[in-house]
């Protein structure tokens, strides 16, 4: 049975993403056991303030359930198998902790790319995307300012 564990926050995003890997023919392709890990969007600091951890370990979990029911009918086909499970901690972590558990398996970032936000890495040997950070030097905006308000 081929082993994949995939990192999901977005599952419209996800089954785009999975869609190629699911697209042959279901006689062709051996049984698959899934392992989708949900990765919540993370909460700011500041909400501690109104929320506290059991409302926020709820939240999470809602979350995770609602992302894991819009999936698992896409996943499961034939004799698949899908293990849900909702990510605690570093990604790399839990990637050595689930390739422990699970034995080999491929690893998959179905993740959807946020902008201006790196996306922490899932494998200790994943490439380090490139920052996507827009940084324009304080003299250059305000002289890009004192150029629009001097032209008028």
């Amino acid at each position: 049975m081929d082993k994949i564990i995939v990192y999901v926050d977005d599952a419209e995003y996800a089954l785009h993403q999975l869609a190629p890997m699911d697209s042959s023919l279901p006689g062709q392709r051996p049984p698959t056991h899934w392992i989708v890990v949900a990765c919540p969007p993370r909460m700011t600091r500041h909400i501690s303030k109104w929320v506290n951890h059991t409302a926020r370990e709820n939240w999470r979990n809602k979350w995770a359930e609602k992302l894991f029911t819009q999936i698992k009918p896409s996943l499961l086909a034939q004799q698949d198998q899908l293990t849900p499970v909702l990510s605690r901690g570093p990604l790399i972590e839990m990637t050595r902790e689930l390739l422990e558990e699970h034995g080999t398996a491929r690893v998959l970032d179905a993740r959807r790319p946020k902008f201006g936000q790196d996306l922490p890495p899932v494998t200790p040997d994943q490439p380090a995307a490139q920052s996507a950070n827009w940084t324009v030097p304080g003299a250059v905006a305000g002289m890009g300012a004192f150029l629009v308000l001097a032209s008028e």
